[in-house]
């Protein structure tokens, strides 16, 4: 068994979904397919949640109205043999969406995200599974819903490994005819049944662990890169292609924000051994990136890491205690408690600095959370880099002309906090 990721640039439209369907066909495996939601899908049904949480139910039929007339365009597009299942299918999904405005909101509000959010995942499986039956591949639609077991840890719930392994093989036994599996990613359910989330852009991690499930021969995430680059083009020119890396640099880079893997992801591929490939859906004949045990070629190309749109905080106790460990064990928990992630972060004897995401913090709520024990400072608007396997000439000419707020090194990693 092989395992696919697909994302959602690749399942964007309709063109997008036969071009899948093409790059299935290159392999005589059996593959177990795993989807994102097609293109801003998921963006789309946060501001249904959006729109339903404020109870403005105007603006939550207008946002429920266009991811349904999206995914029914795309569907009229393929013109897909034997649909009308399909079709009623996904009506009845819209149909208990719009019902959602007018049952009780749950007080957990992450628990009304995840039910919401993860249609998206559901209806682009659902729609890629359609495609492939008409093209005559014996493909099988399964229910992440029904396979991945989580706790109740809303917008990011924590895998049972165990009882997923089980549900996950149990099902496949089922199917011994088919070919292609088609399922989910980004979601899971809870021991009473309910959808939960793995969190933004769970998807590979998703693909991670269903590979270690069925013990996979290696994961192929398919994105609209070569591979995985050293740096984003974006911020960077001349950037180079890391052709091998070790397990251990991936979680590095991906832990300091690499956007082409979720930071989840290399773990349990690493704990059995199977390789990742990150490749192209735009040319799949390439080589890509292979991810794998042997660390060899990890320092011969620095790679470089911009995260922009931060807030850099300082919180400090009010009646000038040491930031110990009792002061730090209340400073996570409030963190943690509150799914704010924390991108960096270091302490001196009376003062925590930890840098977040500007548009994921309302910092109004975020200083109410440490009164009255501590007050806060920020800074806004700041960058943070990060460079693996850096050089002294390669820190100054990033750094020149710039006021360094944070500065953090080890052997292989420079780490600057800067104000612009």
């Amino acid at each position: 068994m092989k395992v696919f990721k697909f994302g959602g640039a690749s399942v964007k439209n309709g063109d997008a979904l036969k071009n899948v369907v093409k790059i299935i066909r290159r392999f005589e495996d059996r593959l177990f397919i795993v989807v994102s939601a097609m293109d801003k899908t998921t963006n789309c049904l946060e501001e249904v949640v959006k729109h339903l949480l404020a109870r403005d139910e105007a603006s939550f039929e207008s946002s429920v109205r266009v991811v349904e007339e999206f995914h029914q365009t795309v569907l009229n597009d393929l013109a897909l043999q034997d649909s009308e299942v399909l079709k009623q299918e996904i009506r009845d999904l819209f149909d208990a969406l719009r019902k959602r405005y007018h049952t009780p909101i749950s007080e957990h509000l992450g628990f009304e995200y995840d039910q919401i959010v993860s249609l998206g995942e559901v209806l682009s499986s659902k729609i890629l599974a359609q495609v492939l039956l008409t093209e005559k591949v014996a493909a099988q639609w399964l229910d992440a819903r029904q396979l991945i077991r989580t706790d109740n840890h809303y917008k990011e719930g924590n895998v049972d490994w165990d009882k997923t392994t089980e549900k996950i093989q149990f099902k496949i036994e089922q199917f011994p005819d088919k070919l292609c599996f088609v399922s989910q990613g980004f979601i899971g359910h809870t021991s009473e049944g309910f959808t939960t989330t793995l969190g933004r852009e769970g998807s590979d991690y998703s693909a991670a662990i269903i590979a270690y499930a069925l013990t996979a021969e290696d994961v192929t995430i398919w994105k609209d890169v070569p591979g995985m680059l050293n740096a984003d083009p974006k911020y960077f020119s001349n950037t180079q292609l890391l052709k091998s890396i070790s397990y251990k640099e991936a979680i590095e880079l991906a832990y300091f924000g690499a956007s082409v893997i979720h930071p989840k992801t290399v773990k349990p591929l690493q704990n059995k051994n199977i390789k990742l490939y990150i490749k192209s859906f735009l040319n799949p004949e390439s080589d890509g990136t292979v991810i794998q045990h042997e660390q060899i070629r990890d320092q011969l190309i620095p790679s470089f890491i911009v995260k922009k749109n931060q807030i850099l905080l300082s919180i400090s106790a009010n009646d000038f205690s040491f930031i110990n460990e009792e002061a730090l064990s209340k400073v996570f928990e409030r963190f943690y408690s509150n799914a704010i992630k924390i991108n960096l972060m270091q302490n001196s004897a009376l003062n925590f600095s930890t840098l977040v995401d500007a548009d994921k913090v309302d910092m109004g709520k975020l200083i109410e959370l440490f009164k009255p024990e501590f007050s806060c400072k920020y800074n806004e608007n700041v960058e943070l880099i990060t460079i693996r396997h850096y050089t002294p000439e390669i820190v100054a000419d990033l750094v020149a002309g710039r006021t360094i707020l944070l500065e953090q090194r080890s052997r292989q990693t420079a780490r600057f906090v800067l104000s612009k």
